[in-house]
């Protein structure tokens, strides 16, 4: 029996998330009050009572979601005796849950960790023009089909693969144009369903170029530790523990594919059999049960959930 601890990305955000953990124990306000005061933004305000709106931002959704997540953790620390070093085989997360699961295992503080997330978050704002870039989500299909949907429809602009999520859906990103015409081709193939996402900027494609020279440049400026259990990069599907290459991984991963199918594969196959998703939302768990036969996969959010966690 293995345990990996898995942290959520983006569109996981939800009003409300971590207050009930906040209400419930001093260690979850804590780490609320640390992203606070580290982005000068009383956020916890806004992800517990909204609006919305405002906490969809991307500058805003990815510190969020980390801060939730990292609650989740330093409570099940202290209420269920989890240690990270002895309990757990390895952690990985979805894109910006990348963050979230190098804090939690001792790589990134906390504040670090948030400072990084508004930063990407900005810098994934400004890379593309408003309206210029798009998402499409292709559902019923593999990543070899994706891939040739992808470059059918690029002509001479960007549509790139930007999610292998598993359970026989990939998104793509690029153009919208591009884009556009990835949709219409992947309905022409039979594909089962094909839509457009409603994001505010085409994430994890070659348009993230100049997010990525922003994270370059604002990883050199932080401390990174060797993380206490390896993890499982989003660009390489494979265990990381060394600083450097996670940083250079990190940087890549802003333009690069998410490739989450194999990341849990290779998680599988390297005996872990349990799953914990930390933070807000259940759309990991969901993606872990379709891709690792056998393997249980569970959401941490509440104080229920906490109580509900064992060794």
């Amino acid at each position: 029996m293995a345990r990996a601890l898995i942290f959520p990305g983006q569109g996981s955000q939800a009003v409300g998330m971590g207050k009930a953990l906040a209400e419930a124990f001093p260690q979850a306000r804590a780490v609320f009050d640390e992203v606070d005061d580290a982005l000068g933004q009383k956020l916890s305000a806004l992800m517990f009572e909204g609006p919305a709106d405002e906490l969809t931002l991307t500058a805003n959704a990815q510190p969020a979601l980390m801060a939730a997540s990292l609650a989740g953790v330093r409570v099940l620390e202290a209420e269920r005796g989890l240690d990270l070093a002895r309990d757990v085989r390895c952690v990985a997360g979805h894109s910006l849950g990348e963050y979230a699961a190098l804090a939690a295992a001792g790589s990134l503080t906390v504040a670090d960790a948030a400072r990084l997330l508004r930063i990407r978050g900005d810098a994934m704002q400004r890379a593309v023009a408003p309206g210029a870039g798009a998402m499409a989500a292709l559902i019923g299909t593999d990543l070899e089909a994706a891939k040739a949907i992808a470059a059918e429809a690029a002509g001479e602009e960007a549509c790139d693969v930007a999610n292998d999520n598993g359970g026989g859906q990939v998104v793509l990103s690029g153009h919208r144009a591009a884009v556009e015409r990835a949709v219409a081709g992947a309905q022409a193939r039979g594909i089962k369903r094909a839509v457009l996402l409603n994001v505010s900027a085409p994430f994890h494609c070659r348009l993230m170029a100049p997010a990525a020279e922003a994270m370059r440049a604002a990883l050199a400026e932080v401390a990174l530790r060797a993380p206490s259990v390896p993890l499982y990069a989003n660009v390489t599907a494979a265990p990381e523990s060394d600083p450097d290459a996670i940083r250079r991984n990190l940087v890549a991963q802003v333009t690069g594919t998410v490739r989450w199918r194999e990341s849990v594969a290779a998680m599988a196959e390297a005996g872990v059999d349990r799953f914990y998703e930390v933070g807000s939302g259940k759309v990991l768990s969901g993606l872990v049960k379709r891709i690792a036969a056998g393997a249980t996969a569970t959401a941490i959010g509440t104080p229920d959930d906490v109580a509900a966690f064992s060794l």
